[in-house]
């Protein structure tokens, strides 16, 4: 089968610059290398292709035959060795240090090269801490006293994993690096080095206390304030109060979430605070003033109008939740609702009996259009 033209393959013009010869290498490298297509032979077959149009259009005199000569004036037997090229060149310099790290997760040689490796400071989680209070809880704010587990800076080591008087060692196997190389044939192959498990660093004398991980686990205690307007499922951030940060990060916040109780007589509706009055039938029909207490303890007077229907609401101005976000406060509505006494005393029964002999039974009305529902009393 003839060979396909190198400037084909790499997709450039036979006038593209150096630079621009190994940016199409570098895309079409990082496209069909092998570590990214496992078991694809036709990839393999590419990335091979590509690599060797590169070795022969990045080397000028090559290149140069190439150009005048095809084929032909490329390497008499039509071989091709991996070995010949540098791909530190290639992928190192002018701003193609990342393909290895990209593929590999590592740069090649950057075993042996050293570093000096030091722990990086990390933050700590963030803890989440639920809390159950009542409407009532919700409606005043309160304070909760919470317990819960975190992990704590080490008192010992101060937070730096080490015996107190010693400090960490770049890792002797890896150079500080946190990576091992391998090589096999033309491909070069990074994993995480064993010795230090990757950290690049090694903690010779470690913390007795913390055993070398900078923290411990310890039960904290304090007491978190809820805000009068806190709402059902609402999260409140305390900062710094989740797990300690490592090697000296910062720490974590502690998120606490709301879980309120239902009321059996007050619920809450957007900033309202909803009740309803229990009332005489008398009460409905002449009107009257009623005293109600609200959740928080405080006594109000309503008046009740004559002729006051069941499910009739009346709203005390300013005397529902506080909002959070606008310091806004919403109002009390009180909803009217009709007692039906279950039992009677003969007089009592006798006495609504003549009631409803004089005002009769039928009902038609703007307000209804249910005529003579009630033309019977039972029992």
């Amino acid at each position: 089968m003839a060979k396909r033209d190198y400037y084909e393959i790499l997709g450039v013009s036979k006038s593209a610059s150096a630079d621009e010869i190994k940016t199409a290498y570098r895309k079409l490298a990082m496209k069909y290398h092998p570590d990214r297509n496992p078991d694809n032979k036709e990839a393999e077959e590419k990335f091979k292709e590509a690599s060797e149009a590169y070795s022969i259009l990045s080397d000028a005199k090559k290149k140069q035959q190439y150009d005048q000569f095809g084929h032909a004036g490329t390497d008499g037997s039509g071989g091709f060795n991996y070995q010949d090229m540098n791909f530190e060149d290639i992928f190192g310099g002018g701003g193609f240090g990342d393909i290895f790290e990209t593929i590999f997760g590592g740069r090649p040689g950057a075993q042996g090269r050293g570093r000096k490796a030091e722990p990086a400071p990390r933050r700590g989680h963030d803890l989440v801490k639920e809390v159950t209070i009542s409407l009532k809880d919700a409606f005043l704010g309160t304070k909760k006293e919470l317990s819960y587990y975190r992990f704590s800076t080490c008192d010992t080591c101060k937070g730096k994993g080490a015996k107190p008087g010693t400090t960490y060692t770049t890792c002797a196997t890896c150079h500080g690096s946190g990576q091992q190389q391998y090589r096999q044939g033309f491909f070069a192959f990074n994993q995480t080095c064993s010795a230090c498990g990757g950290q690049g660093y090694t903690i010779p004398d470690p913390c007795q206390t913390c055993k070398g991980q900078t923290r411990v686990q310890t039960l904290e205690k304090f007491n978190a304030t809820i805000p009068k307007g806190i709402f059902d499922n609402a999260e409140l951030r305390v900062a710094g109060k989740g797990d300690s940060g490592i090697f000296g990060g910062p720490a974590g916040d502690l998120f606490i979430k709301i879980h309120i109780q239902p009321d059996k007589k007050f619920n809450r509706r957007g900033d309202d605070l909803h009740c309803s009055v229990m009332l005489t039938y008398p009460q409905l029909v002449l009107g009257s003033q009623v005293e109600i207490e609200s959740i928080d303890g405080s006594k109000h007077t309503i008046k009740i109008p004559k002729g006051c229907a069941v499910g009739h609401q009346i709203t005390i101005t300013g005397k529902g939740f506080e909002s959070l976000r606008t310091k806004r406060t919403g109002n009390l509505v009180i909803t009217t609702e009709c007692h039906i006494p279950k039992k009677l005393s003969n007089e009592a029964k006798d006495a609504l009996k003549k009631y409803s002999d004089i005002i009769g039974t039928d009902v038609n009305d703007a307000d209804s259009s249910i005529v003579g529902f009630f033309k019977k009393f039972l029992g």
